[in-house]
């Protein structure tokens, strides 16, 4: 079977998928492969269990990144740019910095 995460919240680990079928589905991050996390919208492939408390996913794999699918602009900011690796602006104020990371004084 596949579905769309509703949402999948990483802190308490588990979430819903509304599937295919138009039925949600409970998801635990023990269904997950390990190092997958689900953000809302993906698009993941599962196998429908009935559990304890109604019905769950179980071996769900993701198939597309939500952020894929919906043109890869979902409501993302801009990342910051990151300074070159031979800038000596340690603090980010715009100013070279020496080894202990002061400010060094121009002569």
């Amino acid at each position: 079977m596949e579905g769309i995460v509703k949402f999948f919240n990483r802190k308490k680990g588990f979430g819903f998928i509304h599937g295919d079928d138009e039925k949600d589905y409970f998801v635990h991050f023990t269904a997950l492969p390990r190092n997958v996390f689900l953000r809302d919208n993906d698009r993941v492939s599962f196998e429908s269990v009935e559990g304890d408390r109604g019905l769950k996913a179980d071996k769900v794999q993701l198939l597309q990144k939500g952020s894929e699918r919906m043109g890869g602009e979902q409501g993302s900011a801009p990342r910051p740019q990151r300074q070159a690796s031979g800038d000596d602006d340690e603090d980010g104020d715009g100013d070279d910095d020496d080894s202990n990371g002061e400010e060094e004084q121009e002569q």
